[in-house]
């Protein structure tokens, strides 16, 4: 996977978008719900990239129990830089991992955040909860 690859990954889901609040070298890819009755929600961060093609990487946040998993049977996928380590990996993707794997991960990354957004606003994005669940597999794909 490449870095355009990474990124129209990362704005294919709703709400989201690319932001450079570490500066111009670093991606950091938000979602946000739409500004409801005047007020605006702050957008949340589910991916962030130095989007280098040297040495491509990207943060994701992850279940704790699946991120131990994950680092156990991949050696591309670590304890993310700079981020608690208990909820964000990184992930190298000039290794072994197939896009698919990596598309999954991001979206798990994006579902996780919208998951602790209110109601209201994972309703804006078109994102359902499944009834009795505690959040990752509702989005719409």
């Amino acid at each position: 996977m490449d870095a355009a690859q990474l990124k129209a990954i990362c704005l294919s889901f709703p709400g989201s978008f690319e932001d450079f609040p570490f500066g111009p070298e670093t991606s950091v890819f938000k979602v946000r719900a739409a500004v409801a009755g005047g007020a605006r929600h702050e957008a949340k961060m589910f991916a962030a990239s130095a989007m280098n093609p040297d040495d491509l990487s990207v943060s994701l946040k992850c279940e704790p129990a699946l991120a131990e998993q994950l680092r156990a049977a991949h050696p591309d996928i670590t304890g993310a830089w700079h981020m608690n380590k208990t909820h964000w990996n990184g992930v190298r993707l000039d290794g072994d991992l197939p896009d698919a794997m990596v598309r999954d991960m991001v979206e798990d990354s994006y579902d996780l955040v919208v998951a602790s957004l209110s109601r209201k606003q994972q309703e804006q994005l078109g994102w359902a909860r499944l009834s009795g669940s505690s959040g990752s597999s509702g989005g719409p794909r």
